[in-house]
């Protein structure tokens, strides 16, 4: 990528190939900004791998050259050293709904994921090394020998721009499952992904992982692409992230050999006991760590609080409780470093409109903050979130007080991923409920949004849908009965 007079040039990456011409004009969210990127037309020859038998060459690869290579790849991708980087920081401010510092500190944790050990962990936790290294037999109870092997799969990754990490995560997924993979960028992050894929390209533009990684843009919604791309002859997998609209409308893609993984929008929220106010302390505690899962990345995730139910009772000793507790995550926000959280670098005006019309009415709503895109703490004064608690953004938390910390189960539901939850045996008595109504991760108060990409995410697996699980099965007639040998219940009664 490059900025020249015309504007910024996003070129697409091919397969080791770094293409620059064919320029077509497109424009950032929200047309903040505009940039130049090959006409994804010209592209669809090139994209999908049509022949599936090209895939062997990264089949073949023992794992720990996979190890290396991205081990390699971590160590070039150090912000101080790394120009694509530098020059995606530099130009992110004009893109992305994260302001510098965050964009900064995401790059600088990049290494970090391409480590040898975090590739082990995840390679084990999520599928299993001996099943991508070859076939596991297993002998099954009817003693046949079954044995099983991880297959990688031709996929697009439509991939969300809230985050630069979720373009590095793509790029090892598809390397460990041993796959091909065409990134589509995402028009408030076109640059990240692209920045990865030219290091790789520098790193060793031959290499099998680097041949399996397309990277380039489109528009969303472009059918006159998308239908001639996303075919099952050239394409198996579509992973989708993102907002409830990119996911719904590749839904008209899917048919049989062409199978969707959604990691689809989600709400999160957070629990806690009335052990928050038992010394002040842990008042004090309680408070940095709900400021840290609401002002994290700016709230941009889905891990992110946003409705914080607080067992400090509805009376009005409670109700006092629960705002003086709303005050203090309000001055903990404000206090977050720069390179976890900053003001909002975009503010939602419906959402201001809605926040300043409760100020008139104090005894039903206490606000805290809100004025200057520095963020806010809504605290109820009674036990519902606000109408728009779907659209809290920007450090914008409400705090609703409730009487148990079960009444909380009650704003549950199959849109909500992770709960974060104080104190860890508030955690064990609930994780058998919260789960039942829609509850996909329970995580300690403070690290919502510091989770491990090694674990399950949304509820499912994804490396383990990533991948085609292929049986070969070994029946000997002396171990298993055969079929042509088993006599009809007739023919039973005949003898």
């Amino acid at each position: 990528m490059n900025q020249t007079l015309t504007g910024l040039t996003a070129p697409a990456f091919i397969r080791g190939r770094l293409i620059t011409g064919d320029l077509v004009g497109f424009g950032g969210r929200g047309g903040a900004a505009t940039f130049r990127a090959p006409d994804p037309h010209r592209l669809l020859g090139a994209l999908p791998l049509s022949d599936p038998s090209l895939l062997r060459d990264v089949q073949d690869m023992p794992f720990d050259e996979i190890v290396s290579y991205l081990a390699a790849l971590g160590e070039a991708l150090v912000l101080g050293r790394n120009p694509h980087l530098q020059e995606a920081l530099e130009l992110s401010a004009q893109f992305s709904d994260m302001t510098a510092p965050l964009v900064r500190s995401s790059f600088e944790q990049l290494p970090a994921l391409f480590s040898p050990a975090a590739v082990r962990e995840l390679a084990d936790a999520t599928i299993g090394i001996p099943y991508l290294q070859g076939w596991v037999p297993r002998v099954m109870a009817d003693g046949r020998t079954a044995s099983i092997r991880a297959f990688g799969a031709r996929a697009v990754h439509i991939i969300a721009g809230n985050s630069p990490l979720i373009a590095a995560l793509s790029i090892i997924r598809n390397a460990v499952a041993r796959s091909d993979a065409i990134i589509k960028t995402p028009s408030n992050d076109p640059l990240t992904a692209l920045a990865i894929a030219r290091t790789m390209g520098e790193l060793d533009a031959a290499h099998p992982i680097t041949r399996h990684l397309s990277v380039a843009y489109w528009k969303g919604g472009d059918t006159a692409f998308e239908e001639r791309l996303l075919q099952p002859s050239g394409v198996e997998k579509i992973i989708a992230w993102g907002g409830l609209a990119s996911v719904t409308h590749v839904l008209r893609y899917v048919q049989p050999g062409l199978e969707l993984i959604s990691l689809d929008p989600k709400r999160s929220a957070t629990i806690i006991g009335p052990q928050a106010f038992s010394s002040e302390e842990t008042f004090a505690e309680v408070a940095l760590r709900t400021a840290t899962d609401i002002g994290a990345l700016n709230q941009l995730g889905c891990v992110n609080a946003r409705v914080v139910y607080v067992a400090s009772g509805t009376d009005p000793d409670g109700l006092e409780r629960a705002n003086r507790l709303g005050e203090a995550i309000y001055a903990e926000l404000q206090r977050l470093p720069q390179h976890l959280s900053t003001h909002a670098k975009w503010s939602d005006p419906e959402l201001i409109a809605d926040i300043d019309a409760l100020r008139s009415s104090p005894e039903w709503y206490r606000i805290y903050g809100g004025r200057d895109g520095e963020g806010a703490v809504i605290v109820s004064q009674l036990d519902e979130p606000v109408e728009f608690s779907r659209r809290l953004s920007g450090r914008v938390a409400n705090i609703v007080p409730i009487d148990d910390p079960a009444d909380a189960i009650r704003g549950i539901n199959a849109y909500t991923q992770t709960v974060g939850i104080y104190p860890e045996t508030l955690k064990s008595y609930l994780r058998e409920q919260l789960p039942l109504h829609g509850a996909q991760r329970l995580v300690s108060l403070g690290y919502a949004a510091h989770p491990n990409v090694s674990l399950p995410q949304d509820g499912m697996e994804p490396m383990r849908r990533m991948v085609k699980w292929i049986v070969e099965e070994r029946c000997e007639p002396d171990a298993v009965q055969p079929l042509w040998t088993i006599a009809r219940p007739d023919e039973e009664e005949l003898a």
